[in-house]
């Protein structure tokens, strides 16, 4: 039994000891007492309103939670994530989203901490959003980028969230684009996009961010090796890390090399004269962020102006809502009979009854038929004019 009796009071205090004591055993029964069928949903969206309103105004706990609500996988969640979402887009807020990816060991957190120290001194709002590899056999992440940017994560002005992987392709957590346009709609000026660092293969950030910086190291290659396809070919910026101490030297042929190598790819519509660009920084020095910062925002301001700013904000919608799509229908083979008539199928194709495409198709048609009870597309209730 909870203390439910405030503390004694004096002959001076009587008078106000029973209206206190009423008001705390009303709270405590309140919580206690049956819940009506429709008061659930009505806190849900009294609390979806105070979490967005709260986001609004940039509280940095009510955005890690909201952050969390939208990584969730829960139907529930979902649903509550998605009118979060709907309600944060009518703020109309816009950060420079930057993208920025490396091989491991390059020193992308370094890198990250050095050039967010420089915009918070800049007076700039900046977030972080660290994306962490996932492991195969356990699903965990260390997720300690926090850890490598110790002066970026005191700061006020700055926000850091790691996000794990989750096994998921092309360098970005599967709710990357919802957290991205959760801190825009916090009011932060710039948003970072730290992919897990594997090489050649993390395009998809490119694709939900305004810039896409590429880290290389030193002597990471020669002219030839630069001009592969895939992660090169769309990379706004190169940056060339360690440009410092003995690296120095061997940082400015990488320079010359990779310049070099760009050269020979074919020119892009959106880009000015001279992009992409190469150009050397130091992360421990400080060296090149200042001039790397205003190649960002030039190509920025110049892609506003010419109108690709707006048509690869179009273009990335178009995007989330495909994978939404794509998302959405692979969940309806979570369901109970949907799994439990795959293993049926995959059991007969193991036996030699039926051909994997046969069995394939016979379960799409069967799927054709509609959605399942369980399907995460019906627990949100249809919306109203």
């Amino acid at each position: 039994m909870p203390q439910l009796l405030p503390a004694a009071p004096g002959a001076a205090g009587t008078a106000a000891y029973l209206p206190a004591l009423e008001r705390r055993l009303e709270r405590w029964l309140d919580k206690r007492r049956p819940m009506r069928a429709d008061e659930g949903m009505e806190d849900e969206r009294m609390d979806v309103e105070d979490l967005a309103a709260r986001v609004l105004a940039g509280e940095r706990r009510a955005l890690a939670r909201a952050i969390t609500l939208a990584e969730s996988a829960r139907p529930d969640h979902r649903a509550r994530a998605g009118r979060l979402l709907e309600r944060l887009r009518g703020a109309g807020r816009e950060a420079l989203r930057i993208g920025l990816s490396g091989t491991p060991g390059v020193g992308k957190s370094s890198f990250i901490e050095a050039f967010g120290m420089m915009l918070v001194g800049q007076g700039l709002k900046v977030a972080v959003l660290a994306v962490d590899p996932s492991s195969a056999r356990s699903g965990g992440s260390i997720m300690g980028d926090k850890t490598r940017m110790p002066r970026l994560s005191r700061e006020a002005k700055a926000f850091i969230r790691p996000s794990p992987s989750q096994a998921r392709l092309g360098g970005v957590a599967r709710r990357s684009r919802e957290a991205v346009a959760i801190c825009e709609a916090a009011g932060f000026d710039v948003v970072l996009i730290e992919t897990v660092g594997v090489g050649q293969s993390e395009t998809t950030v490119a694709g939900l961010s305004d810039l896409f910086v590429l880290l290389l190291a030193p002597a990471g290659g020669d002219e030839l090796q630069g001009i592969k396809r895939g992660i090169m070919e769309i990379a706004d910026l190169i940056l060339v890390n360690k440009a410092d101490g003995e690296l120095k030297a061997a940082a400015m042929r990488s320079c010359a090399d990779h310049a070099g190598a760009l050269r020979l790819l074919r020119p892009r519509p959106q880009d000015p004269e001279g992009f992409p660009k190469v150009l050397p920084v130091s992360a421990l020095t400080g060296m090149g962020l200042e001039e790397a910062w205003e190649a960002m925002r030039h190509l920025a301001e110049w892609r506003r102006t010419g109108g690709f700013w707006a048509a690869n904000r179009a273009q990335q919608a178009r995007i989330w809502f495909t994978e939404e799509l794509h998302n959405g229908l692979l969940a309806r083979l979570e369901a109970p009979d949907v799994r439990a008539r795959l293993e049926e199928l995959g059991a007969r194709v193991v036996r030699g009854e039926i051909a994997p495409p046969q069995a394939a198709r016979q379960l799409l048609g069967e799927l054709d038929d509609g959605p399942r009870q369980g399907d995460p597309a019906l627990d949100e209730p249809p919306r109203t004019a």
